[in-house]
């Protein structure tokens, strides 16, 4: 009987055993998922400037007529392909349309940039996307 007690009094090799079992639970659990979520954050905030940045940069640069379809067009062709590394799509849009003008439309109201960044999540790959659409629009002055 006073073996017994002495072994549960001494237990500083617990310590020892437990720690890596605890500090893989707490990487896989925290840290990753946390990782997974900055990643996603940091690119998101990434593809955003640089849409803002076009969005900027068509209002030092707008169409010289935006009541012309073909200056509208002409002007939409004009405008960088890419800012920031990321791909830039432009699209127009007309009053009370849902989708892009057409040419010999009504006004063109407000302008639209959308852009894609691809995910490749360590742990949460059912909750995050694997690419991902921002999606950036403002209006003509």
């Amino acid at each position: 009987m006073g073996r017994n007690i002495s072994f549960i009094r001494d237990q500083r090799g617990t310590v020892s055993f437990e720690l890596p079992l605890v500090c893989l639970f707490i990487l896989v659990t925290i840290l990753f998922p946390l990782a997974d979520v900055a990643i996603a954050g940091f690119r998101y905030l990434s593809a955003h400037q640089a849409l803002r940045d076009m969005g900027q940069f068509t209002q030092y640069k707008p169409p010289s007529d935006v009541t012309s379809s073909s200056a509208v067009s002409d002007w939409k062709s004009s405008l960088p392909s890419t800012v920031g590394g990321y791909r830039i799509t432009a699209e127009v849009y007309c009053d009370g349309t849902p989708a892009p003008c057409d040419s010999g439309a009504t006004l063109p109201k407000y302008y639209t940039f959308t852009t894609s960044f691809s995910l490749s999540p360590i742990i949460l790959k059912s909750l995050l996307c694997s690419t991902c659409t921002v999606t950036y629009s403002e209006r003509f002055q």
